[in-house]
C-alpha cells in the first residue's frame, strides 16, 4: 500500500511550510495530500510566523508531482494561477487503505448533507486547526490539526496513512495519536 502524508491550514507561513517540507522528505510519501488553506491566513487568523506567501508557492512547486489538494476557505482562484498542482475542487473522494474517505476543507459541506458516507467512511476535513478523530454517526470525523496556526493547545501537525493505521505527529515526526483503518 502506498504511503500517504495528509497536511491542512500552511496558511502562508514559510517556516512551517518548510518544516512540512523537511517532514515530506523524511516521510518519503507516495503522495501528499493538502486540505486547503495554502497561500493566506484568512481575517480571522493573526499572521503566521514568517508569512511569506511567495516562498509557500516556491517550496510546494518544488514538489508539486506529489501534491494532490483541495481548496479551503482561504485559497482563490488567483492562487490555482501561481500553483503548480490542482487547487481549485472543493472535495474529492479517495480510497486509502481499503477505507472511502470523502476529503473537502470543510467549510463547504455540512455533515447532515453526506447521506452517501457509509458505516465507517471517513470525513476528511482541516479547517477547525484542532487534531480530531470522532465517530459522528456511522462515520469518522478525522482532522489532521493545522501546520502554522494550531488552535486548543495542539501542536503544529500532519499525518500519515501507513500499515493499516493513520498517525498523528508533530513537525518534527514525533507520533502523538493514531487511528486504525
Amino acid at each position: 500500500m502506498m504511503k500517504w502524508m495528509i497536511a491542512s491550514d500552511i496558511h502562508g507561513s514559510a517556516y512551517y511550510c518548510e518544516k512540512l517540507k523537511e517532514a515530506y522528505e523524511r516521510e518519503r510519501p507516495g503522495r501528499l495530500l493538502l486540505i486547503g488553506d495554502i497561500l493566506y491566513h484568512g481575517p480571522r487568523n493573526d499572521l503566521p510566523r514568517d508569512y511569506d506567501p511567495k516562498k509557500v508557492i516556491e517550496i510546494l512547486n518544488s514538489i508539486s508531482k506529489d501534491i494532490i489538494c483541495v481548496r479551503g476557505n482561504c485559497d482563490s482562484e488567483v492562487d490555482q494561477m501561481v500553483l503548480d498542482f490542482p487547487l481549485m475542487s472543493d472535495s474529492m473522494a479517495l480510497v486509502i487503505e481499503n477505507r472511502f474517505f470523502f476529503v473537502t476543507h470543510g467549510h463547504i459541506f455540512r455533515e447532515a448533507d453526506l447521506h452517501f458516507l457509509h458505516e465507517d467512511d471517513i470525513l476528511l476535513s482541516g479547517h477547525t486547526h484542532v487534531p480530531a478523530k470522532e465517530k459522528r454517526g456511522d462515520h469518522w470525523y478525522i482532522n489532521p490539526g493545522s501546520v502554522s496556526i494550531p488552535k486548543n493547545d495542539s501542536p503544529h501537525s500532519y499525518m500519515t496513512a501507513e500499515n493499516g493505521s493513520l498517525y498523528w505527529k508533530t513537525l518534527d515526526g514525533e507520533i502523538y495519536d493514531e487511528f486504525s483503518l
